[in-house]
């Protein structure tokens, strides 16, 4: 199976390319490549591919900088998949694309669920929500996948900021009043391999599905894992998310529902501390 990747040196994207299996072909498109800032020229890449799957594991992350850079955010979370996803349409192929917990408001403590509402609090949510809108638009075969606060050995997450701070602190505040599920890039990786291939055989699979890491987890219980792993003596402070101030609000809430999933597809939640433990080996062999 030939599939086009969106992203090259992204966490999911990097992970793509390591467990893409042998035989298929598998083209991962940098930034100078594919322009996400230019919806119509990466229209035009899906239109003229000969891949089987489209997959966009590319995007505005920077949540702080989206509160000042709401158009250009935009341009890549949201026009760009639109265009990519009508391109896929328009062949007839599957096209799968990564979205986040960010568009929900984070209210209460349910696990949300794919077809709750979404109200995203920041501008980074709002742009990735126009995205998923845009993308079931577009009326093709496709899955877009929301997943949370993900982490790999490569690119900046809060992996390496722990282990980067706490080698050199004896204590380090961390909020404890957001809970989510920490998701290792590979899980995310082989889980789009698996929908990629199963939407090929069956679109009717097409919808928004949720994947995170298990067992939910708090930043400061998150990072408090990665000392104890790592031999890392630092000490973790908990405190509030009002005592850490910052440009864009974050969900307090980003425990996602991924039964449909698993239904699905058949894939289970991982376990983040099993895919921490990797990520740290790997990180020590580097």
């Amino acid at each position: 199976m030939r599939v086009l990747v969106f992203g090259r040196t992204g966490q999911v994207a990097r992970e793509l390319a390591r467990h893409c299996p042998p035989d298929w072909q598998l083209q991962c498109l940098s930034r100078t490549e594919a322009d996400l800032s230019d919806p119509a020229a990466c229209a035009q890449i899906v239109v003229t591919s000969d891949a089987d799957v489209i997959i966009n594991a590319a995007a505005y992350t920077a949540v702080d900088k989206a509160e000042t850079e709401a158009t250009t955010a935009h341009l890549i979370n949201a026009a760009a998949p639109a265009a990519m996803a009508q391109a896929a349409a328009q062949r007839g192929v599957p096209f799968l694309h990564i979205s986040t917990d960010y568009v929900f408001d984070g209210s209460g403590t349910a696990p949300w669920q794919p077809g709750d509402t979404t109200a995203p609090i920041g501008a980074y949510g709002r742009t990735k929500r126009d995205g998923e809108d845009d993308v079931r638009a577009a009326g093709g075969c496709h899955a877009i996948l929301r997943t949370s606060w993900v982490f790999s050995a490569h690119g900046s997450n809060f992996v390496k900021t722990m282990l980067r701070l706490g080698s050199t602190r004896d204590s380090i505040n961390v909020v404890s009043d957001q809970i989510g599920g920490p998701t290792p890039a590979r899980d995310i990786a082989t889980t789009l391999l698996v929908m990629a291939q199963a939407l090929r055989t069956d679109p009717t699979l097409s919808g928004t599905y949720h994947f995170s890491g298990a067992p939910e987890s708090s930043w400061a219980d998150f990072a408090r894992g990665i000392f104890a792993q790592a031999g890392i003596t630092c000490r973790v402070n908990a405190i509030r998310s009002q005592d850490y101030p910052t440009p864009a609000r974050r969900p307090a809430n980003s425990r996602l529902d991924c039964s449909t999933l698993t239904a699905a597809f058949g894939i289970p939640r991982p376990d983040w501390r099993a895919g921490l433990a990797d990520v740290l080996a790997e990180l020590e062999t580097a």
